[in-house]
């Protein structure tokens, strides 16, 4: 029998008729409500990547990751390009990584060395900094969500956050909806009864993501998809709420990770999210400035000042998320 998934990966593509500037090459990935396609941008001859989603589908959260995602420019976060209607699909044109995902990077070397972690983690840190500070929290920072881009002459390749579907674009970044993914979920965001800074959230998630990329595993493990029902799913979930709470980050000692590096995954990971170190000061920490380049931490000062890399105004942007919701053909 064949699957929803791969019938639309054998359609016509909807957006070819939509934007013939657009190159259909071949599906990257599928998902419940779209997919994720490679072209070719005939007017640059660059490869793209588009996000085809089925106009029912589109909700809230899509159309914040529109708007929020068009706003930023910087080089460790997928540059928005455009987006667009075609035949029962909304579409978001981004950059093409052509890297992978850092998921994929730590599972084919089980682990990464405290050096190869740090380069990764430097960026992603740079990364939510400037979109803190353009006022968009991500809440679904994850492994999988950060694309890969090797570069002639860098010994390892850019790292690049690419998935605003659950970001919160709020000065405050003060917000009650519990979203994102839970094994790098903060306990504040489970426990969720009066609203949360969003930021904080983000920090704790950075700290998932280095634990993952030193040890290989998950610092707090998820209840297992057969148990991800009912009383079943309850439970697990206050299991890790207990462990969150009683600081059991469990880091193997054949590990052999420098102090600092200890010291820093349990600021990032302090279950109160009034004490929990801030991206502000992870960017002053001794282990973090190791090997920086010295305009790293200078360089947000710079893009902060750039207006979108998208030709489209916010007014065109928001158009076309109307028409959507309005039922344009």
């Amino acid at each position: 029998m064949t699957t929803g998934a791969s019938q639309r990966a054998q359609l016509p593509r909807s957006f070819v008729e939509a934007r013939p500037r657009y190159q259909f090459v071949r599906g990257i990935g599928e998902g419940a409500f779209g997919s994720v396609l490679l072209a070719r941008d005939t007017e640059t001859g660059q490869f793209v990547a588009i996000k085809e989603m089925e106009r029912e589908y589109v909700s809230k959260y899509v159309e914040s990751e529109i708007i929020n995602h068009s706003s930023l420019r910087h080089p460790h976060v997928v540059c928005f390009r455009e987006v667009f209607l075609s035949r029962g699909h909304i579409n978001i044109v981004m950059d093409y990584a052509s890297g992978g995902s850092l998921l994929e990077y730590v599972q084919q070397r089980k682990r990464l060395r405290e050096p190869v972690a740090r380069w990764f983690f430097q960026q992603l840190v740079l990364a939510v900094d400037y979109c803190h500070r353009k006022g968009v929290a991500n809440r679904d920072i994850k492994l999988d969500n950060l694309l890969l881009q090797p570069l002639t002459g860098l010994p390892r390749p850019l790292l690049k956050v690419c998935d605003f579907g659950y970001s919160k674009q709020d000065d405050r970044a003060s917000v009650i909806s519990k979203v994102g993914t839970l094994d790098y979920m903060a306990p504040e965001v489970m426990h969720n009864r009066g609203g949360y800074d969003a930021r904080a959230a983000d920090v704790w998630s950075c700290g998932v993501v280095l634990y993952a990329c030193l040890t290989g595993r998950f610092p707090f493990v998820a209840p297992a998809a057969d148990a991800a029902q009912g009383q079943g799913m309850v439970q697990g979930i206050l299991t890790m709420l207990k462990k969150m709470k009683a600081r059991e980050l469990e880091i193997p000692p054949w590990l052999a990770l420098s102090p600092q590096c200890l010291a820093l995954l349990h600021r990032l990971m302090d279950p109160d999210p009034e004490t929990r170190t801030t991206i502000a000061e992870v960017m002053q920490d001794p282990w973090f400035l190791v090997e920086l380049p010295p305009n790293a931490l200078t360089m947000n000062e710079h893009y902060l000042s750039l207006p979108p890399a998208t030709k489209q105004g916010e007014e065109e942007i928001r158009g076309v998320v109307a028409a959507v919701r309005g039922g344009a053909p």
